[in-house]
């Protein structure tokens, strides 16, 4: 008699998978400042120079600028001299700020974290129930009704959206300031919440639109399951159902898709603090933008590419805690 052996899959090594992505991740922030470091050469072959100089500069003052800078030298050596500051924790000075990349971040990082934490939390509470509305009311008067305006809102840019907000509850109802608070620290920022109303809602509007659907089909999936029906048959409410069972299994793919969003939210960040001309990281880069500052848009799009990859990890370590499906495939 032959004895049949199951062949179990290894379960998935935490440290390993940790070891692997970190690697992987920065293989993709070198690759990402690579890029971002070639386009911004391509795009102003005479470097920065004029845009810190202006116009009215002079030959003898650009060339004396890129030899100071550096940027007269090899583009590939530039961007080793980078590479090499980076290791050392030095992301540079900047142009227009006089002060080191790293302070200005550090200045405006916490603020934009601040608007985006709020502006998620906001986004959540509203979404999370109106997805389980739409779920348990499938084809009904109000899911269409509010897929409806969830399209409308998602395919609405951000900076219409927030003009919109601007003009009615600014101008036309005198709610709200249009300007969001100025403070050097987010406590002094925090200390004005009416002028945080509108840039919160602008950016929480689209959050909103896109995790109601995630959660409304992730209801609805659970819905269909055999231990729903299961308690149905034995005559347990679907109030009862869906509060403690099916919220808590459809909530596994929208947790894990906040690591994912980070990233966009930072896009986002750049277009609501500059419409509102909020003290942070995203109105940092549009002036650095504007003023042809290498060295801040450098820091910033690093900042960026580490909260892209780090978003990323913490989606996939999430997803793999709250469903053991998914933990085999750590190895």
């Amino acid at each position: 008699m032959s004895t049949l052996t199951k062949t179990k899959r290894p379960r998935g090594n935490i440290g390993t998978f940790l070891a692997r992505r970190i690697f992987q991740s920065v293989i993709v922030i070198l690759i990402v400042t690579l890029i971002v470091f070639s386009l911004l050469h391509l795009a102003l072959p005479q470097g920065p120079a004029l845009g810190v100089l202006g116009m009215q500069a002079t030959q003898e003052q650009i060339d004396a600028f890129n030899h100071k800078n550096g940027f007269d030298l090899p583009l590939w050596q530039q961007y080793l001299n980078f590479l090499w500051q980076l290791l050392h924790g030095d992301l540079g000075a900047s142009f227009t700020l006089n002060k080191p990349v790293s302070v200005a971040i550090g200045q405006r990082l916490p603020k934009t974290m601040a608007l985006a934490l709020i502006g998620m939390i906001v986004a959540l509470i509203v979404a999370i129930p109106m997805g389980i509305y739409q779920a348990t009311r499938r084809g009904k008067i109000g899911d269409v009704a509010l897929t409806a305006w969830n399209f409308v809102i998602y395919s609405t840019p951000s900076f219409f959206l927030g003009l919109i907000l601007v003009i009615v509850f600014s101008q036309w109802l005198r709610w709200f300031p249009a300007q969001a608070p100025q403070g050097s620290t987010v406590g002094e920022v925090l200390a004005n919440p009416a002028g945080l109303v509108l840039p919160v809602l602008t950016m929480a509007l689209g959050i909103i639109a896109t995790f109601s659907r995630y959660m409304r089909s992730a209801t609805i999936d659970n819905l269909s399951e055999d231990y729903v029906r299961t308690a149905r048959a034995k005559g347990t409410s679907v109030t009862v159902v869906v509060t403690r069972h099916v919220v808590r299994n459809s909530l596994t793919p929208v947790i894990a898709m906040l690591g994912y969003y980070l990233p966009v939210m930072f896009g986002g960040m750049i277009v609501v603090e500059s419409l509102f001309n909020y003290p942070g990281m995203g109105l940092l880069f549009w002036t650095a933008a504007q003023t042809s500052d290498y060295p801040v848009l450098l820091g910033c799009v690093l900042i960026i590419a580490i909260a892209t990859v780090v978003g990323s990890l913490l989606a996939d370590l999430i997803q793999a805690l709250l469903d053991p499906r998914t933990r085999g495939e750590l190895a």
